[in-house]
């Protein structure tokens, strides 16, 4: 079953004032997608590829976010970006790059108003023991027990994505997208959110789409990967099937040895 479909889909970030060139000529970006149509399945994808290939821009046409110049974004047959802000939220959750919060709430007070404000209200049975509350489970696996008193300015930027990763379980969207939320956390915190990510994935049928450099854990973990290549193309499959040698050698434009090193290092 898809889940995303864009439809003959162009979009172009507008200049930037004052962005100029050497001879002082006003610089328009390329369209990042140029009448683009394509599908992606339910599940748990990871987008793979070098910065500036559009994967950011994907996940928020995808989710919404943003709206195409041309043509249709659709998540579940619904132009996302259409509706009201509410429908709009149970539909697709998102975590950007580099979020921040004006609040002196504490985490605890925090996760409860997310998990009560959502689809699921409150009231959700853990993915891994039934018999337990899906926010304690969260609590448990995203390790954040003990910044529980603490507020949001009080954390680390690896607590913080911590954070994030469980509001967006705990509100209960159909989709979820999340982009590099993965970069300030530690490789065995990484191998633990991915393990109960896809867990809950299949279990509940929420669809998932993140954005991360690390191949390994995409081969591990993913469903189905989307490889961005520098010219827009792309490359749609499972893991066996999509990070080649060849494949990953034309995407970030290195020896595979370096880019094994490079890319899963960074």
């Amino acid at each position: 079953m898809d889940c995303i479909e864009f439809a003959d889909v162009s979009f172009a970030y507008p200049p930037v004032e004052g962005d100029v060139d050497a001879e002082g000529r006003q610089i328009v970006p390329q369209p990042v997608f140029d009448h683009f149509t394509g599908s992606i399945p339910a599940g748990f994808t990871s987008l793979i590829g070098p910065n500036g290939s559009g994967k950011s821009t994907f996940l928020m046409l995808a989710s919404g976010r943003l709206v195409p110049q041309q043509g249709r974004c659709l998540l579940f047959g619904k132009e996302a970006a259409l509706l009201p802000e509410g429908q709009k939220n149970l539909l697709a959750s998102v975590i950007y790059q580099n979020m921040e919060f004006e609040t002196e709430d504490k985490v605890a007070d925090l996760l409860a108003q997310v998990y009560g404000a959502g689809a699921l209200k409150g009231r959700a049975a853990a993915i891994r023991d039934e018999k337990a509350d899906l926010l304690s489970e969260c609590i448990d696996v995203f390790q954040l027990s003990g910044i529980l008193q603490h507020t949001l300015t009080g954390i680390s930027k690896g607590e913080m994505q911590r954070v994030l990763l469980a509001f967006a379980l705990l509100y209960g969207s159909a989709s979820i997208f999340m982009d590099e939320p993965l970069f300030a956390m530690e490789e065995p915190q990484k191998e633990a959110a991915l393990a109960y990510l896809r867990d809950f994935v299949h279990k509940t049928g929420t669809s998932v789409y993140i954005s991360m450099h690390e191949l390994d854990l995409t081969r591990r973990y993913a469903d189905s990967v989307l490889l961005f290549y520098p010219d827009r193309t792309m490359d749609l499959g499972t893991p066996e099937e999509v990070l080649t040698k060849d494949a990953l050698e034309k995407a970030y434009g290195v020896p595979h040895v370096l880019l094994k090193d490079g890319e899963e290092d960074r």
